[in-house]
């Protein structure tokens, strides 16, 4: 606060900045409190023209600082007062100290801009404000650290904290016993460099202060930032704080590392919205298939291991891991038809896993962050057997996922030795590749990788495989033709397939509106458990259990029905007939559990009579908001939803025996509800009613 001090009442550090004025002030009776609002002069950098259409040479802004020394936080509002009637900006900032840390700053900042008319220059005006704001925050930092070291060089290097005067410790020694007042606190060197720049980023187990293998202690010290997660902005680092507290209120405890948090939010260019919705996707698709255990429970089947020309081969200059991919040499149609589509797909995922485990080892290898790796594919070989249709569907099915699931985690695509036929793949392939991604292919044709700006600009020239002129020997099978007699029936392939992505233990259900989705489970002895995992994967929904002493009707096998609907996304199926009627027919046995999109919920019910139990997932219509002017993250999921009238859980349920339940979803290994290894740790927080427990 002494240095954000000093930028009044003008800042040399910034142009644009040309004087202020102080409106008005307050300062409560104990110091503890100190508003002070003051009006600012602006030199906006904006076309000459612009303003003299507009008719001013400047621009004023009314800025609000609000110090509560007792709280220590600090509060700062920003509102235009030129144009006030065509042009909305609002700004606010938040400083407060970390409550776990005294020596850490936690800072926020939003920001909004809306523009109702200017003269016809509305997208003007719009790349303006945009550039100037961009523009602030960079400098932000700077000036900060302008100030501090002033601050330094004049002997200041503590700030003493705030204590009530003497008249309030006694009138309120009088009244309730006083907290101590902790001493005046010595800033640190790395405190003072970054104290308004640190950010509120919590490790993998979800505390701050608890360290975790290979991660320093401080993790919102700069020195973790640039060690593990590369420079960042401070709009950027502000972005990563405030989808991180989002995941955190949304899915209690199972938080992605920060650097996979990270790559979602460079994948769309740090726009919180839409990382926000593909991340939560992802780690949904995630836990559905059991993505996490691939490395240790799946084997690939020898056809792979044998005739898959491609694997793990040193790093590059940048230390990314480097893979190789012999694609020219492999038989792709003969390992389509002899594994199918499903069996390749999860051999290319188990690749990027441990593309992101090697990610890891080499950033604790070379001390800076390594969040990505390097892929050099040899196209030696290729030709129109590679443009096979099921192949080369099977390849963009591949792309997709990938894309889709781990993004910015290839740094470099290498393309060597590219034949002719190679424009008609690429033609087939470009269009499903993101365009930050095709920025990265590196594309030679023949030999030129040899020459200057080839293979040595980007590979040490140690480790260049033996088969591309180098003296390394690369471990990457050689391929070639798979045997016809490892060819499978379209059935079998059918069958395999299915079976690859069923091994999961969750179901998938749509819930419509008026539609509820329900299932039906028999209980023979009293008091057994009945224990529940479900994802709410899309819109919002109701969870209810039911009790009744006699069982409902089956559900019709006709699909169209009125008690079964098929789709895409899943089954729906509804039990209590309509006839029925709640109290007489059936009874409810837990309160009514509204759940969120994004969420998680675990629980268990101890079933009091023996009988038949109905659990429900019922659509559930999102009341209308009051108006505010931040969007709340209920309406933003809301918002993301395709359709408003339709929901999609992925649930698991299972019954046991109350000599086998031990009072904790965690002791259960039927209900596994952590998303990710990715995330180190995964916390739960229950919430009991009466008999049962419900946890998210």
């Amino acid at each position: 606060l002494q240095a954000y001090e000093r930028r009044f009442p003008t800042c040399p550090l910034i142009p644009m900045f040309v004087s202020s004025d102080t409106v008005s002030e307050y300062k409560s009776e104990d110091e503890a409190v100190h508003v002070i609002e003051r009006r600012c002069k602006l030199d906006i950098d904006a076309p000459r023209l612009l303003k003299k259409i507009a008719g001013v040479d400047y621009v004023y802004f009314i800025q609000k600082n609000s110090l509560n020394r007792r709280e220590r936080t600090l509060h700062i509002e920003a509102y235009n007062e030129t144009f006030s009637n065509r042009v909305i900006i609002n700004e606010h900032c938040c400083y407060r100290v970390h409550p776990d840390n005294e020596d850490w700053t936690c800072f926020e900042q939003s920001a909004s801009l809306d523009i109702k008319s200017f003269f016809g220059f509305e997208s003007t005006v719009e790349k303006i404000a945009m550039k100037q704001y961009t523009s602030n925050i960079k400098k932000g930092k700077e000036i900060i650290e302008y100030y501090l070291k002033q601050l330094e060089e004049e002997g200041i290097t503590f700030v003493p904290r705030w204590t009530p005067p003497v008249a309030c410790k006694l009138e309120s020694s009088t009244s309730h016993t006083r907290r101590p007042v902790s001493p005046a606190i010595t800033i640190p060197d790395s405190a003072t460099k970054e104290s308004l720049n640190n950010k509120e980023i919590l490790n993998s187990s979800g505390s701050p202060l608890e360290p975790t293998a290979g991660t320093p202690d401080d993790k919102l010290d700069a020195d973790y930032i640039k060690r593990y997660l590369g420079d960042l902005t401070p709009m950027q680092e502000s972005c990563l704080i405030r989808l991180r507290q989002w995941l955190q209120e949304t899915h209690k405890g199972k938080i992605p590392k920060d650097e996979h948090i990270l790559r979602f939010l460079r994948a769309r260019d740090f726009n919180i919205d839409k990382a926000r919705e593909i991340l939560c996707q992802s780690l949904t698709w995630r836990k559905q298939h059991q993505v996490d255990y691939i490395l240790d429970t799946w084997n690939p089947p020898q056809v792979l291991q044998d005739y898959y020309a491609g694997g793990w081969h040193h790093h590059d200059k940048d230390g990314r891991p480097l893979y190789v991919l012999r694609l020219g040499q492999m038989d792709t149609k003969g390992l389509v038809r002899a594994l199918g589509e499903e069996a390749l797909l999860r051999y290319v995922l188990s690749i990027n896993e441990e593309g992101l485990r090697r990610c890891e080892e080499n950033t604790k290898v070379f001390g800076r962050p390594i969040s990505s790796w390097t892929c050099l594919v040899d196209l030696e070989g290729l030709n129109m057997r590679h443009l096979w249709r099921p192949g080369v569907k099977a390849l963009l099915r591949i792309i997709e996922v990938v894309e889709a699931n781990y993004p910015e985690t290839l740094g470099r695509l290498l393309i060597l030795r590219a034949p002719r036929v190679f424009p008609v793949l690429w033609t087939l392939v470009s269009p499903f590749i993101d365009d930050n991604t095709r920025k990265k292919f590196l594309i030679y044709a023949g030999n030129d990788y040899q020459g200057p700006g080839g293979l040595l600009d980007y590979i040490d020239k140690e480790i260049i495989p033996d088969f591309l002129g180098g003296e390394c020997m690369c471990d990457v099978p050689e391929g070639g033709l798979v045997p016809k007699s490892l060819y499978r029936t379209a059935e079998e392939l059918e069958n395999e397939d299915l079976k690859l992505w069923t091994e999961t233990i969750y179901q998938s259900a749509s819930v419509f509106k008026g539609a509820p989705h329900e299932v039906l489970i028999q209980i023979v002895d009293a008091s057994s458990v009945i224990t529940w995992d479900f994802d709410v994967c899309k819109g919002d929904i109701v969870f209810n259990i039911f009790h009744s002493k006699r069982a409902p009707q089956p559900p019709k096998k006709d699909s169209l029905g009125a008690h079964s609907i098929t789709s895409p996304g899943g089954n729906n199926v509804q039990l209590i007939d309509k006839v029925w009627q709640l109290g007489r027919d059936y009874s409810m046995v837990e309160s009514p559990l509204i759940c969120k999109e994004g969420e998680s919920v675990q629980g268990s019910h101890v079933t009091r009579w023996p009988g038949f139990y109905i659990l429900q997932w019922k659509f559930h219509s999102m009341p209308a908001c009051a108006t505010t002017n931040l969007p709340r993250v209920d309406d933003v999921l809301a918002s993301l939803q395709v359709s408003s009238h339709k929901c999609k859980v992925m649930y698991y349920t299972e019954v046991i025996g109350s000599e086998d339940f031990r009072g904790s979803m965690t002791s259960l290994e039927s209900s596994h509800s952590g998303f990710s290894q990715l995330s180190a740790a995964t916390t739960s927080s229950s919430q009991s009613h009466s008999s049962s427990m419900i946890s998210r």
